[in-house]
């Protein structure tokens, strides 16, 4: 398991969703591509992440869906 995969993932969904965040399929999956993108700026690798999560794409949908402002997800 990875700490500093599931440590980036919260923080990069608690900077990155915000309370106007849509919820469909085209914003959803540019936003995973943009965590993709921004780990490996930062040396994290995806599978550092996968393995924390069962889906990146269902767990940013969550995020917005369950969006609450001031609590990292």
């Amino acid at each position: 398991m990875s700490a500093r995969g599931i440590n980036f993932l919260d923080q990069w969904i608690a900077n990155n969703i915000l309370e106007t965040t849509k919820a469909d399929v085209i914003s959803v999956d540019e936003l995973t591509h943009k965590l993709i993108a921004d780990a490996k700026s930062v040396g994290i690798k995806r599978d550092e992440i996968d393995e924390e999560v069962d889906s990146l794409y269902r767990t940013i949908l969550d995020a917005i869906v369950h969006f609450v402002p001031g609590t990292p997800e």
